[in-house]
């Protein structure tokens, strides 16, 4: 599988805005839009990266523009999601996986997509002009599930993982062994009033990982379906104490 590559992607170096606007399109666009600024390239080492996924129906443009909040030496990368969102109902933009129920989903559809970004981690140097001094994956909704079930599969390929209104998934593409489970830091944020993915599921999802010992920061907020500004302070806040703003020497 060729992956998500270059062309599918939005660099944005961290306090700028996004290369362009069009955030906050399909069913779950997280924030407004914004103004626009391009891909500054470069080449040798780069600072940490933090690659964050859209949610349903929306697209790489969306998590963009969450750049500024983030510190300076970040770079962000928001790829568009490999299935097109109209056909199952999505709106304009893009899917991560076909949604069934509560925790389930079809499982082919979750699968392609994590090989996706298989594809997208292995360029991802080529992408950002650099080798990264870390990476983390994050994501809203559809790409908090993502974000949780790529580090569930694959332990320890990123440094931590940033999961706004996700859930787990329940699938035997993400079973959740104990030791897979541990292996990377979880900040997990969710509104009490959440319509599409409800509280009380995300609650369970949560204490589906506490009982693995995972290494699970939770933050609940008085919202719906979306990320709040105090919300982003606090992942960014935990990010920067748990991995660091700056690259590190090797």
């Amino acid at each position: 599988m060729a992956g998500i590559t270059k062309d599918d992607v939005v660099v944005t170096r961290a306090g700028r805005s996004a290369d362009r606007a069009g955030a906050g399109r399909g069913d779950d666009g997280a924030v407004g839009d914004d103004g626009a600024v391009g891909d500054d390239g470069g080449v040798g080492r780069v600072g940490p990266v933090a690659v964050l996924l859209h949610g349903r129906g929306s697209d790489r443009h969306d998590l963009a523009q969450l750049a500024p909040a983030f510190p300076d030496a970040w770079t962000l990368v928001t790829p568009e999601a490999p299935h097109p969102g109209k056909p199952w109902g999505y709106g304009p933009g893009s899917a991560w996986y076909r949604y069934v129920e509560e925790d389930r989903v079809v499982g082919e559809t979750l699968v392609h997509s994590l090989e996706a970004l298989d594809g997208l981690f292995e360029h991802l140097p080529e992408i950002v002009g650099g080798e990264p001094s870390t990476v983390i994956l994050g994501g809203f909704s559809q790409g908090g599930t993502m974000s949780l079930a790529y580090a569930f599969t694959r332990p320890g390929r990123v440094a931590a993982a940033l999961n706004f209104s996700g859930f787990v998934v329940d699938d035997p593409a993400v079973l959740l062994d104990g030791h897979a489970v541990r292996e990377t830091p979880l900040f997990w944020g969710h509104g009490t009033g959440d319509p599409a993915i409800p509280f009380p599921l995300a609650e369970r999802g949560r204490e589906t990982l506490r009982g693995l010992d995972a290494d699970l920061t939770t933050k609940d907020y008085a919202m719906g379906h979306t990320i709040s500004p105090g919300e982003l302070r606090d992942a960014v806040d935990w990010v920067s104490r748990r991995v660091g703003p700056s690259p590190r020497s090797r």
